[in-house]
């Protein structure tokens, strides 16, 4: 494990999940092809945990790993922690106990998610007495109440998809996510189809159920300005590891990782002193990674050291985690400065 216990990782001693060394290789034709390695985190009462990265980085893997949702042809390794039992020991019977009722999910494309030839409110009393022995009437009861909670009226509960908006649609399956009263929800790219009218109402719908309800969010998204909006942790991905993390305003704010400033500064300000944007030269690699440290190829401030040895995670100056050899060389450059 290389993962530093600090004020990065949060306040200590209420935690909901920890993963401690995930990794995950999946088997394909070309052979066998890592997609998360060593990953390590926890996620605290009450919090919103933003993992931030380019397509492909890993952050979906990561996030499914946690309620054992990959496919046949992948194997995880490592410890995912909860309630003191690891999800990656349990059996299918603790693992239909598990899901929604401690750990749901918003899926990616979650407008698309429902089924368009059953009303809406139906769908999430069958969610319900899945994994619950409510009555049908019960359900329907909970239903009415969670639809209220995410702002649409316990009338539309007979309505089909078709008649939701896209906004409606996404609401509804937070909803759904909520219907047992789960510690943690997963919600991957829950804003990608979004408008930016709608995204906003989303996040802030988020936020108050966080601050409501004490739950706690994994929200994976490549969106560094919705991650700013609504998360308190941030963690940066490039090529399966975790190569930043912190408190938001240290790691968006003040980035260590040149990663993480190259992210930062590809997104437009609407405020401040108008710049140009500065894209990433090249594409993140796929299973197959270069030595070193695995940003270097795209890395302006590489040395020959990058090139050689692997960075692990330390802490910075701004108080994040960053895996870069310049935390510890600043006067190579400072990659935090903007």
């Amino acid at each position: 494990m290389n993962q530093l216990t600090t004020d990065a990782d949060g306040p200590p001693g209420n935690t909901v999940i920890e993963v401690k060394d995930l990794s995950v290789t999946y088997r394909t034709q070309l052979g066998l092809m890592k997609a998360v390695d060593g990953v390590s985190f926890r996620i605290n009462k009450g919090e919103i945990l933003g993992l931030a990265g380019e397509s492909a980085c890993g952050k979906t893997t990561t996030a499914l790993s946690i309620m054992r949702l990959l496919g046949a042809n992948a194997t995880v390794e490592g410890h995912i922690g909860l309630d003191g039992k690891d999800v990656l020991q349990m059996t299918e019977e603790e693992l239909r106990n598990f899901r929604w009722k401690q750990v749901s999910l918003i899926p990616q494309g979650s407008m698309n998610s429902l089924d368009p030839v059953i009303p809406v409110g139906s769908q999430i009393v069958e969610a319900i007495r899945a994994h619950d022995d409510s009555s049908k009437s019960d359900a329907r009861k909970t239903t009415e109440k969670l639809l209220s909670s995410v702002s649409i009226h316990p009338s539309r509960a007979k309505n089909y998809p078709h008649e939701f908006s896209g906004g409606m649609k996404q609401r509804a399956v937070i909803a759904m996510a909520l219907a047992l009263n789960p510690s943690l929800v997963i919600a991957d790219e829950p804003t990608t189809a979004l408008d930016v009218v709608v995204q906003k109402q989303l996040l802030l719908l988020l936020q108050d159920l966080k601050n409501k309800l004490g739950i706690s969010f994994l929200f994976v998204s490549h969106d560094l300005s919705v991650i700013g909006e609504i998360a308190d942790r941030v963690a940066v991905m490039y090529a399966g590891k975790i190569v930043e993390i912190g408190r938001k305003i240290d790691v968006l704010k003040n980035p260590s990782h040149p990663y993480t400033q190259a992210l930062v500064n590809s997104v437009p300000r609407v405020f401040g002193n108008r710049r140009q944007l500065r894209s990433i030269p090249g594409n993140p690699p796929t299973g197959i990674w270069p030595t070193g440290c695995r940003f270097h190829p795209r890395c302006e401030f590489a040395f020959e050291l990058c090139k050689q040895l692997e960075p692990k995670l330390q802490l910075s100056n701004s108080g994040s985690q960053a895996a870069c050899h310049l935390v510890s060389q600043p006067e190579r450059k400072d990659p935090g400065k903007q």
